[in-house]
């Protein structure tokens, strides 16, 4: 996917943790040709640092609603980020 280059950083509320949508997030991720990261917030949501093709970036987001099986998802927040992403994908703590 081409295009210009963005990276925001998403929170995502509901149940969202001990489903592991930290692991499925990074898989889809990668299979979007994605930068970042993923972790567990304390107050039970992720928050991811997604970066790449606007047109990768804007379907991730989309992915983020729906999760992996268990995920409740009630609420997805983004903002522009402009802070630089690592090489690949992790998962973080």
């Amino acid at each position: 996917m081409q295009g210009e280059h963005r990276i925001v950083r998403a929170r995502v509320s509901g149940t969202v943790q001990g489903v592991s949508y930290r692991v499925w997030a990074r898989a889809e991720a990668i299979r979007l040709g994605l930068t970042g990261w993923v972790r567990n917030e304390r107050d039970g949501s992720v928050t991811a640092l997604i970066a790449g093709a606007d047109a990768a970036v804007t379907a991730m987001i989309e992915r983020l609603w729906q999760g992996p099986r268990g995920a409740l998802v009630s609420k997805v927040e983004i903002e522009e980020a402009a802070e630089e992403a690592p090489l690949d994908f992790r998962i973080i703590v």
